[in-house]
């Protein structure tokens, strides 16, 4: 068999003009589709990256909330029911904002504006600069640092800005895992400082965070908080519901979806052609095999090696491709947000497998169907 497999590599390698053909359509059909996923891919994470970087256990919110920017205010009583019930190890007040801050070179920048609990401040940053005490002192921001930080002018401790012509002080510098969806820089603060400075309507608790004693409570917390008419759910189900939103709410799914098929059906189309055109080129060669005794099955076995290989291969060099592309656009863009995942390498080979398997399948059919009398009669 490895006799076999030899000859039909060098049948392949040696038209190079076919040979690159199918390199190149099978790299650039992998290409698309792990480029277009992995973009899809890093909006997500992004999305949701307040959930990501507080890590409450459990999200009490308005039933209506779809996205973790998109907040509804409410009533201090649900902070006190939510603390009162059966299972609740403790449970804080988040506020999660936008406002427009005034730099010192006069330009306006809009920012996501956190409020922790004054007490715990429950959900706060790793620091890199500073200590998480001074956020109490008068005016207390602590700044992150990430893709936009820049945006603020790279503030350091003790730089200033205004919000609603009040005086903010950068007392900390902080790193967070993930950074916000649409370029706007984050700044944490405490929750009654937030509230404050921050013009919001009659209520103004955004989520209120809460940690089950035992993990065998959150079932028992889910419903309590139901009876209020708010709800409750686990870090991981938010994250779910935000990815749903913007998968089936938004036309972002399903523009994402259509780069995929379109990349697919080119690949298909480009590989399948060229590969059984191949196949039609050296079908007197797979007759003269045919001839001096080579089993069917040997012969269906090289056909199956020959686009295996080409798929394969234009595989690795499409995965190489968008690497390399998606690095040095984060290179150059700092908040450039596509991601590689193992979910988006596995669509890539199945996707490029069903190629495969589709133009061998062609190719096979036209070898079995070689009679090597016809062969040599021509």
């Amino acid at each position: 068999m490895k006799g076999i497999l030899k000859l039909a590599y060098k049948l392949l390698v040696n038209d190079k003009a076919k040979f690159s053909a199918l390199l190149v359509g099978n790299a650039f059909a992998v290409f698309g589709m792990m480029f277009a996923t992995c973009m899809f891919v890093g909006v997500l994470h992004h999305s949701f990256s307040t959930v990501t970087n507080v890590g409450a256990s459990i999200w009490v919110m308005d039933p209506a909330v779809q996205t973790v920017a998109n907040t509804i205010g409410m009533p201090d009583y649900v902070l006190d029911s939510v603390r009162s019930m059966d299972g609740v190890k403790y449970a804080v007040p988040l506020y999660s904002g936008g406002a427009l801050v005034k730099l010192n070179d006069g330009t306006y920048q809009s920012v996501s504006v956190i409020g922790l609990d004054d007490t715990s401040l429950f959900g706060r940053p790793e620091l890199l600069q500073g200590k998480i005490e001074d956020i109490y002192a008068e005016n207390g921001f602590i700044v992150v640092r990430d893709a936009d930080f820049v945006k603020l002018g790279n503030p350091e401790i003790g730089s200033e800005f205004q919000l609603n012509d009040h005086r903010c002080v950068v007392v900390g510098i902080a790193k967070v895992p993930a950074s916000g969806l649409f370029g706007i820089p984050t700044v944490y603060t405490t929750y009654n400082r937030a509230i404050q400075y921050i013009p919001s309507p009659r209520y103004t608790i955004s989520y209120v965070l809460a940690e089950p004693k035992n993990p065998s409570d959150v079932a028992a917390i889910k419903q309590q908080v139901e009876a209020l008419g708010y709800l409750a759910i686990t870090q991981e189900e938010f994250m779910q519901r935000i990815t749903n939103f913007y998968v089936y709410r938004t036309g972002m799914g399903t523009n994402i979806l259509i780069m995929t098929i379109i990349s697919f059906i080119v690949g298909l189309s480009i590989s399948g052609q060229t590969f059984y055109t191949f196949i039609l080129e050296n079908l007197e060669r797979f007759g003269a095999l045919k001839a001096i005794g080579m089993r069917s099955r040997e012969l269906v076995g090289m056909v199956l090696f020959q686009a295996s290989f080409t798929a394969l291969t234009g595989y690795g060099l499409g995965v190489g491709l968008c690497t390399v592309l998606i690095t040095l656009a984060k290179i150059r863009l700092p908040d450039y947000f596509a991601t590689i995942t193992y979910f988006n390498l596995g669509l890539a080979l199945v996707m490029v497998l069903i190629i495969a398997a589709v133009s061998s399948y062609y190719g096979a059919r036209r070898v079995l169907r070689i009679e090597p009398f016809d062969i040599f009669r021509g």
